[in-house]
């Protein structure tokens, strides 16, 4: 129940039924304000409409039939008490004028019956000003007849001079409560974007780690339910984090000292192989030396490969870019390498140009990625007998025939080799693609940025 009355939803549900509420409740108000205080003194029992007051006329008359002349003085003096503005006035059988109201009234004083018609005549209409009703007293008028006249601006009611002295009220009133509720609304909805706004910075700032930071949590509802989530998903991912920079640390500190523990029985197998080597032995003997020694390198570039690979990750491995040319570089390494693919009867394609290439590079990183690569074929795609190297367009290419890297090898590490290729081609900002099928593979490496040419 708490976390509904702090609902977002509820508190604009809220804000709509006041809105609805309030333009009733105004008006219901206004009306009993104007009527007490503008009309608290008008009489119940005044007749506004022409034919009430015809009606009521008619009905006096009748009940002034046999009455004397005071009886009629008094009851047109009980009328003019609530008609103010009314002539009243009585002309008997002999159309004598005998009672006015009031005593001042301007009227003839002898009335003949042509008086008479012509007075009807010119009083009778719906549109006459003042309004006229004529009644007689007894049958055929025996006893006269009474006239009242009331002027037809005070034939309004007072309902009738509230509509139409306050009837702009009404639009005014239904503005002022379409303005609030749109003011109403628009800040709640401001509070809502603020806040929003204020959650979407928070996600977009982060620290060095690259994880936001909480957020203060102001209000129990959606945002702030969402709020809550938010911080408890940044506790969450940098939990994580924490976890994985201790992972990762003792993941390295397992590496290196594995390597090192490695190193030293290996040093001692070697050294045995070596001595073995120069003992006399048999054939099956001397090969069973050869393959032993052949293992042990292997084993040697493994554990090498790994304390590079710890070296890379820790951002603790020389870096030392300059400009360097790559045609120069290439061809030294491929040098280097020319007796070993000789051997194996390799074709060997050399394809470079006689000019100078500046990449922006670590040499070392650089001729340990040629390496690498080289070393990878005369592993894994010896069996292909083809080695081709060549620079095209200012882009390294390297392409065996070998059954491709995704076929099965006797010998294993590739994996962490083309890990510490990938590492340091990123360090160098350079890039490079592999396309491998059951043919062969192809290796380019190219720089992101313009390199430099010099012609010789």
């Amino acid at each position: 129940m708490k976390r509904l009355k702090r609902s977002l939803l509820v508190q604009y549900v809220l804000i709509i039924l006041f809105a609805t509420m309030i333009l009733p409740v105004s008006m219901v108000g206004l009306s009993i304000v104007f009527y007490n205080t503008l009309y608290k003194e008008e009489s119940v029992d005044r007749l506004y409409n022409g034919t009430d007051l015809e009606e009521m006329w008619h009905r006096t008359a009748k009940g002034l039939e046999q009455a004397t002349e005071k009886e009629i003085r008094d009851k047109f003096g009980q009328l003019n008490e609530v008609y103010t503005d009314a002539n009243l006035y009585w002309v008997d059988a002999q159309g004598m004028t005998r009672v006015m109201f009031p005593a001042n009234l301007s009227v003839r004083e002898q009335w003949s019956a042509t008086d008479a018609i012509q007075f009807m005549k010119d009083h009778r209409g719906l549109t006459t000003d003042p309004f006229t009703t004529v009644a007689f007293l007894g049958d055929q008028g025996i006893n006269g007849f009474i006239v009242f006249q009331l002027p037809r601006s005070d034939m309004e009611s007072p309902s009738d001079k509230l509509r139409a002295q306050y009837n702009f009220l009404f639009p005014i009133a239904l503005l002022t409560v379409f303005g609030v509720f749109i003011l109403i609304s628009t800040l709640f909805f401001y509070r809502i974007r603020k806040r929003l706004l204020h959650l979407q910075e928070a996600m977009s700032i982060s620290d060095q780690s690259g994880i936001p930071s909480p957020v203060a949590v102001s209000r129990e509802d959606e945002i702030g339910r969402l709020e809550l989530s938010f911080n408890r998903m940044v506790q969450e991912v940098e939990e994580g984090r924490l976890r994985q920079i201790e992972e990762e640390e003792l993941r390295k500190e397992l590496i290196a000292n594995l390597s090192h523990d490695l190193r030293t029985p290996l040093t001692t197998i070697r050294g045995h192989a070596y001595r073995l080597q120069q003992e006399q032995l048999s054939e099956k003997g001397m090969e069973s030396v050869k393959l032993l020694d052949e293992k042990i390198k292997y084993m040697d570039g493994l554990i090498d490969n790994l304390v590079s690979y710890t070296l890379l990750t820790t951002g603790k491995y020389p870096f030392h870019p300059e400009q360097i040319d790559i045609v120069r570089l290439v061809r030294t390494s491929f040098a280097a390498w020319y007796p070993v693919f000789e051997n194996l009867q390799f074709t060997m394609e050399l394809d470079i140009p006689d000019r100078q290439i500046f990449w922006q590079a670590d040499p070392q990183w650089l001729g340990r990625i040629l390496d690498n690569l080289l070393q990878n074929i005369h592993r894994h795609a010896a069996d292909g007998r083809f080695i081709a190297i060549r620079i095209q367009e200012e882009t390294l290419v390297i392409e065996d025939h070998g059954p491709g890297m995704k076929s099965k090898s006797s010998f294993q590490g590739v994996g962490i080799g083309l890990s510490i290729v990938s590492l340091m081609i990123k360090e160098m900002n350079l890039a490079w693609d592999i396309q491998t099928t059951t043919q062969g593979t192809t290796m380019t490496i190219r720089q992101r940025q313009r390199s430099y040419t010099n012609e010789h």
